[in-house]
């Protein structure tokens, strides 16, 4: 019997406890409840079929949620794929885990748990106990700190190597010497002699064995006995093994026949520094896994200057609280984010998109902590500090999705429990046929051949393999304006055979602007510009704005009488004694305009999915002005990336169908799936699924959600709506499509680098651990020494971390120097006269 203590949220009298005891008891296996409504907790005893999980769906389900914690643990000692099993099994045998999940290349454990029950500190407890010392970090602070602990780390790896280096080179060359050196067997006998040569090469040994090498016998021989060998265990016996039967031969001869006395002192000592070789450039490659996180991480201001009491005065960051008013001097970093409330200046957001050209910002503008003020002085108002800041969501969605793990790690992680076991059954298999059918002297080969299969069958490259990758390949695509909110979305992406997207505000600029303007004969385009925009300038209507932006500056404009709005037709007004009409084609025709000059024209926009406006001057047509929502600048050029990519490309959209094909046309897009209501998008969704066909969607607005969480990958545009972003998968921070065709790229990348990864560690075990165990010998002669096993080994390992950093290098698919135009752009605003 498990007992279970879970904070409940939601209970406000006595029937609320009553519900939760009833639906506390109601789940097989829960044998009793009590609920407190004091302290806000229910305490559970349950055993089999109940777990944590259940308990938790079933208050849930009665209105009541479990109150559920996470935390991330930072992990040590962790070496291999068994280890990452071992810290997990302990974390989700705690009582209150609902997940835990273990990255061996970031050295995390991120668990999810009930709160009332289990704390931080009970979990890096837990992790500590079961050999795996472990630490609770404060926050994204703890980020650099982890940096300089893994450099640490390297360091220490580094100096144990040099120090074993240091004494096994003696030990080496004096068993080995005579490869290399003719005579030089000879030269050892008739000096010191070949026993007192033992003698010093046993107590070289014994230094590197006991002295930087004793961390795989503290390690390896505890978890044997525990019955969870890991590849601290597989290296502690092989070098037991060769050490040991080196002590009989040297000390205890007697015990072992004239032709099997040989000692195999070198073999213990060179496979310790080797491994610890490939520890340390494993340390120094991880370091350089998390560069992304600190990157971001060292974004951060460490202060800000904050008006306050009348006073302007130097705050750590940490000390900024909503509502302050931060002053920023030029070149500054911006503290947290805000709104200008004064001052004028250009912000550099390549951080954030990025894009490398500074964003002009004034009275009203939003800025975002971690981005550089330009030349110009700032005030704003803080409106999210501490976690709440972008910034500080980008690192936490980086970091999840660094944690994150994949589906075909899971096929890993099941391989990796039992093959540890397995290669240590398979050695002994090796040394019982080597006795039984091996030549002369049977026992010295056995000895080798056992310990080159536990020495080159540690499964650290299969550990390393996707996490790394993982790890880098996030990182580099959050450099890259692509945030994976999910981490099996990196997975998922490949799977996706269609692209749907969103029109408004996604494909095009999701405002209206005005694009075209056809001239009467006769007429200049400054000319009608200025008053028509005049005229517009009076109203509110969308369209009117756009038309008012293309005019130019509005205090330039002059002014306007008469000014009526007309609904449904357009607005008039008289400019400067002119009379100024401006309105749809039935306006024109209600007031007895003829436009047969630009009629066929306005035909032609119409049907390009076009809005056209005429306007009238004292009676006579002067223009035909096309109003649209233009396509943004990027749209084209990744459209057609994504149908380099293989990928069919949609577009779901409320205009009118006209409307929607011309756009289409113009882009190539696929399939067009127009007039759809903002609750049609799911079902829009499942018809383009036919035939079970995987598909993402990409939108940036609050009635895109429901389409983002039903496709099988949502992905959001990072200038819409927070509602929008919370419901998908991936998140773009720039505001156009390059991202999706990066997004499809880096994860196409990263997927192959892991296959990469994964072909390596198990193609290297799979053949050269049947070579260890003298599958070669009988034909070649080749029997592989366990020196070079043991180097196969380390270099396995530091081969896939390096295959992993390459991602690093991996640079944008889509970028602005190769991008097009979009169909339809603004027109250039017309000169203030």
């Amino acid at each position: 019997m498990t007992e279970l203590t879970v904070a409940v949220e939601g209970m406000s009298c006595a029937s609320c406890v009553g519900r939760v005891e009833r639906a506390l008891g109601a789940v097989p296996g829960v044998a009793a409840a009590n609920v407190n409504l004091a302290s806000e907790t229910a305490r559970v005893g349950f055993e089999a079929p109940a777990t944590a999980e259940t308990i938790r769906q079933a208050l849930d389900a009665a209105g009541y949620p479990a109150r559920v914690a996470e935390v991330t643990l930072r992990v040590e000692e962790m070496s291999c794929a068994s280890c990452v099993g071992r810290v997990e099994r302990a974390l989700a045998k705690v009582p209150g885990v609902l997940e835990a999940s273990v990255n061996l290349a970031g050295e995390t454990a991120r668990v999810r748990y009930l709160e009332g029950q289990v704390n931080p500190e009970l979990l890096a407890r837990t992790a500590t106990e079961a050999g795996y010392p472990a630490t609770i970090p404060q926050g994204a602070s703890d980020a650099p700190d982890a940096g300089a602990r893994k450099e640490a780390e390297a360091e220490d790896l580094k100096r144990l190597t040099l120090i074993a280096g240091a004494l096994a080179l003696p030990v080496f060359l004096l068993e080995m010497g005579g490869h290399v050196l003719p005579g030089f067997h000879a030269f050892i006998a008739n000096t010191i002699g070949h026993h007192a040569s033992w003698v010093i090469q046993f107590v070289l040994t014994s230094l590197v064995l006991f002295g930087p090498g004793r961390r795989f016998y503290l390690k390896g021989y505890p978890a044997l006995l525990h019955g969870a060998p890991d590849m601290n265990s597989l290296v502690a016996i092989g070098t037991s093994a060769a050490y040991g039967y080196s002590v009989i031969a040297t000390f205890l001869p007697s015990l072992l026949p004239v032709e099997t006395r040989a000692v195999y002192f070198e073999a213990a000592a060179v496979i310790v520094v080797l491994i610890l070789l490939g520890r340390w450039l494993e340390a120094r490659a991880k370091g350089r896994t998390g560069q992304a996180i600190r990157k971001l991480v060292g974004l951060q201001a460490k202060s800000a200057l904050v008006e306050r009491d009348g006073d302007t005065r130097e705050v750590a960051i940490d000390q900024i609280v909503l509502g302050d008013v931060i002053r920023v001097r030029p070149g500054e970093r911006i503290a947290v984010d805000g709104e200008v409330i004064s001052g004028s200046s250009y912000v550099d957001e390549s951080m954030l998109t990025g894009e490398p050209i500074p964003v002009g910002k004034g009275a009203g503008d939003a800025v975002v902590g971690g981005t550089v003020n330009g030349t110009g002085a700032l005030a704003f108002l803080a409106t999210a500090v501490g976690a709440d800041t972008m910034l500080a969501q980008i690192i936490r969605m980086v970091e999840e999705a660094q944690g994150a793990k994949l589906p075909i790690q899971g096929l890993v992680d099941r391989i990796t429990m039992w093959f540890v076991p397995a290669v240590m059954t398979l050695a002994a298999l090796t040394v019982l046929v080597w006795l039984v059918i091996g030549p002369d002297p049977a026992l010295t080969y056995a000895l080798v051949a056992g310990v080159a299969v536990l020495i080159i069958a540690c499964p650290c490259a299969m550990g390393l393999a996707t996490p790394t990758s993982i790890m880098v390949g996030t990182g580099r695509a959050a450099e890259m304006g692509v945030l994976f909110r999910k981490g099996d979305a990196l997975q998922r992406l490949q799977e996706v055979e269609v692209v749907a997207f969103d029109k408004t505000g996604t494909i095009t600029e999701g405002r209206p602007e005005l694009t075209d303007i056809e001239l009467s004969d006769g007429q200049s385009r400054d000319s009608v510009l200025r008053l028509v925009g005049a005229v517009e300038a009076q109203s509110e209507h969308p369209v009117a704005q756009a038309i008012l932006r293309a005019a130019g500056n509005r205090a330039a404009l002059p002014a306007v009488a008469d000014f009526a709005s007309i609904t449904g037709f357009g607005v008039r007004g008289t400019v400067e004694g002119r009379d100024v009409l401006v309105g749809a084609r039935r306006l024109m025709e209600r007031e007895g305009i003829a436009i047969e000059d630009l009629a066929d024209r306005g035909k032609a926009l119409a049907a390009a999915g076009r809005t056209p406006l005429f306007a009238a001057i004292d009676g006579n047509v002067a223009a035909v002005i096309a109003v649209s929502d233009p396509v943004k600048p990027t749209s084209r050029a990744a459209i057609e990336a994504l149908h380099g990519l293989g990928l069919e490309v949609a577009m779901i959209t409320g205009d009118a169908q006209a409307t929607a094909d011309a756009i289409a046309s113009e882009l190539g897009i696929d399939h067009v799936t127009a007039e759809v209501l903002p609750d049609g998008k799911v079902a829009a969704l499942d018809a383009l699924r036919a035939g079970g066909r995987r598909l993402a969607f990409v939108g940036d607005g609050i009635n895109d959600a429901p389409a983002l969480a039903h496709a099988d990958i949502g992905i959001a545009i990072g200038t819409g709506t927070d509602v929008a972003i919370e419901s998908a998968d991936v998140v773009l921070m720039t505001g156009d499509l390059r991202g999706v065709v990066n997004a499809f790229d880096i994860s196409a990348r990263t997927m192959r680098n892991i296959r990469q990864n994964l072909g390596w560690a198990f193609g290297y075990n799979t053949a050269l651990i049947p070579v260890a165990a003298g599958v070669l010998y009988p034909a070649f002669g080749i029997l592989l020494s366990p020196v070079l096993a043991a180097g196969a080994m380390a270099l396995s390992s530091v081969f896939v971390l390096t295959n992993a950093l390459r991602l690093r290098l991996v640079q944008p698919l889509l970028d602005e120097k190769n991008v097009g135009q979009g169909a339809a752009r603004p027109l250039d605003p017309a000169p203030a006269e």
